[in-house]
């Protein structure tokens, strides 16, 4: 027998283990069944046996989330992600479904709308957006490890769009304090320019006045500025739809109206057109001073007009392009 089967003859089957280990899970001993989980997980990949240690960690997290053990689920989730990489799995439809499968047993906290005794609500309170900001750190920590495997086994530069999406999506329903500029960040990178325009519709409905045309606006230039021109008119024109069939009403400002007469604009080559709204909007533009910098960016993409330094200067944006492999 050479040495490594006999290896392989240490170990018994995968599903024997996520047997055993479910029961002790099942008892209430997390910790416990987190300690078996990882040890012997770490022998089947010693063994280069990674399709069963992916099968035993995909178990394990999915079980220990479902009992509300995030921080335990989480690890095993992170853990299986470094499984994916060691044993250079692809890309594809098959471990996307087990991705999609973890993150979903990512628990949603609702936060209490109405607050009673004012001293035993506060402490309720706190100790649900606690939780809650757990739960988005952990389901945040594995989803973009998996961007990253993906996009180092065959998927985009910028990562498996799927797994943005459903990033994008835990971030704005579950975290306590919305960041709006991250959440575009991941649905422009991601394949689902509809479900990004339900977001911005829902955040019309809950955010302060005079935010939701800058939401959107954004998220039409984060899309231009990554040379997505479709998507960036795919997104208007389903904000607007849904707009009209909810009886909502579409944001009338000077910001709206830029970005329609930009959207137009894109759709020839009228550079000289494209500076003349940047001059004669530029006191909209102003309320956001990102966006400046993002339509420099849109004017390299599609006009070639190169700046001096490149995301020099531009701040959270710069960032992300840099970090998401923006070119």
């Amino acid at each position: 027998m050479s040495k490594e089967r006999a290896k392989r003859g240490t170990l018994p089957p995968a599903q024997e283990q996520i047997e055993k280990f479910e029961k002790v899970v099942e008892e209430g001993n997390y910790y416990g069944a987190q300690q078996l989980y990882k040890s012997i997980t770490a022998r089947y990949v010693a063994a280069q046996r990674y399709p069963e240690a992916l099968d035993i960690l995909e178990s394990g997290a999915s079980i220990q989330l479902k009992h509300g053990q995030v921080t335990c689920g989480a690890e095993l989730a992170s853990l299986f992600v470094e499984t994916l990489v060691k044993g250079k799995f692809p890309y594809n439809d098959e471990t996307l479904v087990r991705v999609r499968k973890i993150y979903k047993q990512f628990p949603k906290i609702p936060v209490p709308q109405q607050l009673g005794d004012l001293d035993d609500d506060m402490q309720r309170l706190s100790e649900t957006l606690r939780t809650a900001k757990t739960c988005v750190e952990g389901c945040s920590s594995f989803l973009k490890a998996a961007i990253k495997w993906s996009a180092e086994f065959g998927a985009p530069r910028a990562g498996a769009p799927e797994i943005h999406v459903m990033l994008a999506n835990y971030m704005y329903f579950e975290s306590p304090e919305v960041d709006m500029v991250r959440v575009a960040q991941h649905f422009v990178r991601g394949n689902n320019p509809k479900e990004f325009a339900c977001t911005l519709v829902h955040f019309m409905g809950k955010c302060y006045p005079g935010e939701e045309d800058v939401a959107i606006a954004r998220a039409v230039l984060m899309y231009l500025a990554l040379g997505n021109l479709r998507d960036a008119n795919v997104l208007m024109d389903e904000i607007k739809m849904q707009v009209e069939a909810k009886q909502l009403e579409f944001p009338k400002s000077d910001l709206m109206q830029f970005i329609n007469f930009l959207l137009e604009t894109m759709l020839r080559d009228a550079f000289p057109i494209f500076n003349m709204l940047r001059s004669n909007f530029k006191s909209s533009l102003d309320r956001e001073p990102s966006f400046h910098e993002l339509l420099d960016e849109i004017a390299e993409k599609f006009y070639g007009v190169r700046r001096r330094n490149p995301l020099q200067g531009m701040g959270m944006f710069g960032e992300i392009f840099k970090m998401m492999g923006g070119d």
